[in-house]
């Protein structure tokens, strides 16, 4: 498996990065509360920048992502008591079907085959589960400067349709937060950041 955060890894957790989770994870408990006894499962937790913020709040979480030189970083985060899991690989290398709570901040967009993943999702969550995203609305591709990854943000509207196919039922979508980014020299640009929660019928 290609490690391609392994050479950003032990400087991940900036000052920039941890206000941006910190955003996320205001914007999640403002429609959200979660409970004591739930299960959670990130997405693409890299060093674990909003998961050991959630952490506190549940009973267990989950930690999942591609890139081990992340994973080492929040690894160091960890005492002997956390209640966590860790998952080196895609989220469909969690099979059980437990989950409460899952959620992912700025990690959805890596991902190629969302309606894939959705119904994954729909296959590992209880009854009633909460999933909670928060990423980019459609961009022109500069916000990573062109690279090619799966998916240059998203029509909400859209993955809205996706959750609805996969057995969840979209609760709200909207803004939280605009990053100003100069990605091209002189010039700056705004992205969009929305959150959408969604349950499981």
């Amino acid at each position: 498996m290609n490690d391609n955060f392994a050479h950003r890894a032990a400087e991940w957790d900036s000052p920039e990065k941890t206000k941006m989770t910190e955003l996320f994870v205001a914007a999640m408990l403002q429609q959200i509360k979660p409970v004591s006894t739930w299960k959670a499962l990130e997405i693409g937790a890299g060093t674990g920048l909003v998961g050991m913020q959630i952490a506190h709040l549940v009973d267990s979480i989950v930690f999942e992502d591609t890139s081990a030189a992340m994973l080492d970083v929040l690894k160091q985060k960890l005492t002997e008591n956390s209640k966590a899991e860790i998952v080196h690989g895609e989220v469909y290398d969690y099979t059980r079907k437990d989950i409460d709570l899952i959620f992912s901040c700025m990690a959805l967009h890596h991902v190629p085959e969302i309606d894939k993943t959705l119904q994954h999702l729909s296959t590992i969550t209880n009854a009633g589960a909460t999933v909670v995203i928060g990423d980019l609305r459609t961009e022109n591709g500069s916000f990573h400067r062109f690279e090619p990854i799966p998916h240059r943000g998203f029509d909400t509207d859209i993955l809205s349709k996706q959750f609805k196919r996969a057995g969840f039922e979209v609760i709200c979508t909207e803004t939280y937060n605009v990053l100003s980014r100069e990605r091209t020299e002189g010039v700056v640009t705004d992205y969009e950041q929305f959150i959408l929660v969604a349950t499981k019928l």
